[in-house]
Parts: C-alpha cells; structure tokens; sequence
C-alpha cells in the first residue's frame, strides 16, 4: 500500500538558522499544507510539508523526539536526523492543539513498533540459540543407550546432522553478531541523536527563556503604557474642566460687553442732551446782550420802565432760575461721565485678568 495521509493542517513552516541556532528562517511565503503519513511496510511515519516542488519538512517521528508549543499558535521539534528544528505557525489555537494531539499519538505509535519490533529480534534470537542447544543433546541418548552396532551404523549421519548443525548456528551466531554490531551502530546513532537533540532543546528552552523575558519587558511596557492612558484621561478631564471655565468667563465677558454697549448709549445721550447747553448758553448771552441795548435804549423811557420793571424781575428770576438747572444739570452730567470712567477702567482690568 505504501505510505498513506492519516492526517493533513495547514500552516506556515519554518526552520531553526543552521548558523545562530537562535532566529528562525521562514521556508515558506504563506501557509502550506503540513501531513503526517504512515508507511505501512516499515511501519513507521513521516511528517511531509511540500511548497510547489520543493519539499520543506521530511521528518520522521521517533519515539524520542518531543513536540513543544512555545506560544498559543507556534510550536516545534527537532529532528536530529534533518540536523534542523521545525517550527510551525498556525491560524488558530485549536489547530495547534489537534497538531500536537496527533503528534503525540504518532510518537505513541512509532514507540510500540519498535518495541514489537525489537521483541521479534529478540524472539528469534532465543529461538536460534535454543535450537543450537537442543540438538547435540537429543543427539546424545541415541548414541549412549543404543548398542555397538547401532552407534557404527549411526555415526555418520550424526557426524553430518552435527556438521549442518553446526554451521547453521555458526551462520546465526555470525547474524546475531551483525545485527548486535548493527544494534550498537543503532545505538550510537540514538545516543547522539539524543545528544543534539538534547542541545536543540537547550536551546529551544534558551529562545524560550529570552521570548519569556521579552513578554514581561512587553507587559512592563503596557503597565507603563497603562500608566500614562490613565495620566492623559486625568489630564483631559482638566483641559475638559478649564474649557468649561473659559465657556463661563467667556459668557461673563459677553455680558459685560452688552453691558458697555447700554453704557455707551446711555453716554450718548447724555453726550447729545450736553450739546443743548452750549445753545442755552448762547440764548443767555444773547438775551443779556439784548437786555443790556433795551436798558440803554430806554434810558430816556424811565416812565415805560416802571411799568416794564416787573418784567424785567422777572426775567431775572428766570434766568437764574435757567442758571441753577443749568448747573445742576451740569454737575449731574460729570458725575455720571466720572461713574462711566471709573466703570470702563474696572471692565479694561477685568478683561486683563482673564
């Protein structure tokens, strides 16, 4: 039948650097189907990854090799054989897992063949050597219990059962020879795959190390990170806080201005109604100027003056009357343009402050 699929992911593949020992080489640009395959007639299995025709993973599952997951989608195992550590990148976690799972049934597996395998060696070992025991002794009653004649007659053929047999356990003495020197060969070969791949997991428990170190320097990094998020939140919540006074101020401010507008007009007017007293003043002026020709004038009509004396009085009390107004009026005016000076010099201080 040969070898068949027993189970098929997909992944990204990638190998140990033969030179640092430490980086990993991608050996494949995207993820690429990863097959565990059983051969049937040796009875052992193979984990087969092809990228276009190229072949990026042979390796066959020994019942010592070890398959580590260093994070929640990546994991190795190396292959002592290859020389090299495999590493694969799946898309999910649970792809990982059932990768593994099966990795370990595969090794499971590998480990009872052999062990079938070397109870065989065995079996047939014990087999052959009983069998070379066993013949001269049946051998030997023949010859003792049996008379003269007999023991003439039977020594030839013994002497050529005894021939055959002893160069048939000569042959399987000289097999077992062989395959004890090719057990030891075997097992070299075991002890120093066991050896590198003692090293590779010395140094893949080093990356493991120095990707633990690098993931508490990341989380010490995000505390940190942490830290500062919370120390810019309080300090946007006092940028928030002071837009909220300078809302508030800022409104303060635009009542005070309608403020200054009221004052303005209410200036205005005052301005306007102290543009009259000029005129009043001229009208004054012009009156007594009039009054003094009518007094000159009627010099000579002392007879109307008496008559038009009364008027004259009243006139007088008139204008005083007008005058005493006129300064009222006047001291009104400056005291309401001196609270105006003093109100604008308090809102110019004010808008300073702020």
């Amino acid at each position: 039948m040969g070898e068949q699929p027993i189970f098929t992911t997909r992944a990204h593949v990638f190998q140990i650097d033969p030179t640092t020992k430490k980086n990993w080489v991608s050996a494949s640009k995207q993820a690429v189907t990863v097959s565990y395959f059983y051969d049937s007639t040796r009875s052992s299995y193979r984990v087969i990854s092809v990228d276009g025709s190229k072949v990026i993973i042979n390796s066959t599952i020994t019942p010592n090799m070890t398959f580590t997951k260093t994070s929640q989608k990546f994991g190795q195992w190396a292959d002592s054989r290859a020389n090299t550590v495999f590493g694969l990148g799946f898309a999910s976690e649970q792809q990982l897992a059932k990768f593994a799972e099966k990795f370990q049934e595969v090794k499971e597996a590998a480990k009872l063949a052999r062990d079938r395998s070397q109870e065989k060696m065995e079996t047939s070992s014990n087999h052959s050597q009983e069998s070379g025991r066993d013949t001269p002794l049946s051998a030997q009653p023949s010859s003792i219990n049996g008379t003269d004649d007999e023991k003439i007659s039977h020594v030839e053929p013994e002497d050529a059962m005894l021939k055959s047999e002893n160069e048939r356990l000569r042959s399987a003495v000289e097999q077992g020879n062989a395959n004890a020197h090719k057990l030891e060969t075997e097992l070299q070969a075991l002890r120093e795959n066991n050896a590198r791949l003692a090293e590779a997991l010395q140094e893949s428990n080093n990356g493991v190390e120095m990707w633990k170190q690098q993931l508490a320097e990341s989380k010490q990094d995000g505390e940190q990170l942490r830290a500062k998020i919370v120390e810019l939140e309080a300090q946007c919540k006092e940028i928030e806080e002071e837009k909220k006074r300078n809302a508030q101020l800022a409104k303060q401010v635009a009542e005070l201005e309608a403020e200054i507008d009221e004052k303005d007009k209410e200036l205005t007017e005052l301005r306007k109604q102290a543009e009259i007293i000029p005129k009043l003043m001229d009208e004054c002026e012009s009156i007594n100027q009039k009054l003094e020709l009518a007094e000159t004038k009627n010099k000579d009509l002392e007879d109307r003056m008496e008559t038009l004396q009364a008027d004259i009085d009243d006139s007088h009390l008139k204008q005083d009357q007008v005058r005493v107004e006129l300064k009222r009026f006047t001291d009104i005016l400056d005291g309401k343009l001196d609270e105006l000076h003093d109100f604008r010099q308090g809102l110019s201080k004010l808008g300073m402050d702020n």
